[in-house]
């Protein structure tokens, strides 16, 4: 793993919202007396949320001192997962999932758009929309290639239709997010191939159960 650390240019403050402060504290009491470092991960979280999904010195020590934790303790956790942004990224952050799955279906082509669109990995466009990483799984295998952007997955994507994306939140204009070609969770892509008697259907050749619910006799077919 890369070294990570803090960006050099750092805002002087940081204060949560009032709604984020009441959250905090409600976060923080669900663990007993002399716990509440349990709830590091997620102050952290709802930090970097509000802060335009990075982490800055000044949240980091807010945090610190809400947990009575040590600032170093503090850190030591922001820099071991990678989910924590230590420097400006942009107002669409796009995760751009490579593992294999994904890269076997085309991410390679979705990381070209980026870089033609975006930049390099780790880039801020001059307007502040984008910036981009690749990340590992995100565990929407079946419908990939896919990527996070923000909060938000968009999967089955093609290099036309993540272009589209991309300038579409470029201009502000509403989106799909899930996948890009209407398909519903993890269905099959070209419609359903086998289990087809669980959807209402009952083509020659599968096996069905009879209708006084005894069970199924093995016939193939009628």
């Amino acid at each position: 793993m890369s070294v990570r650390r803090l960006a050099d240019e750092q805002p002087k403050t940081f204060e949560f919202t009032p709604e984020n402060q009441a959250w905090a504290e409600r976060e923080i009491a669900k663990y007993p007396p002399g716990r509440q470092a349990s709830a590091v991960l997620a102050l952290l979280w709802r930090a970097q949320k509000q802060n335009g999904y990075w982490l800055s010195r000044a949240a980091l020590e807010k945090v610190a001192a809400m947990l009575d934790m040590p600032d170093i303790r503090v850190l030591e956790v922001a820099t071991f997962y990678t989910m924590f942004n230590l420097a400006p990224v942009g107002r669409h952050y796009v995760q751009v999932c490579g593992t294999t799955p994904c890269m076997l279906s085309g991410s390679d082509d979705i990381k070209a758009v980026c870089r033609k669109r975006i930049g390099e990995q780790g880039h801020v466009t001059e307007d502040g929309v984008f910036s981009w990483i690749e990340v590992e799984c995100l565990g929407a295998c079946c419908n990939a290639p896919m990527v996070q952007i923000n909060d938000d997955y968009y999967e089955d994507l093609t290099p036309g239709s993540f272009a589209r994306l991309l300038e579409d939140l470029a201009m502000g204009e509403p989106v799909r997010t899930g996948s890009q070609t209407g398909r519903v969770s993890s269905e099959p892509a070209g419609g359903l191939t086998s289990l087809m008697t669980l959807y209402g259907a009952e083509p020659p050749g599968v096996l069905t159960a009879p209708a006084n619910d005894q069970p199924p006799t093995g016939k193939i077919g009628n």
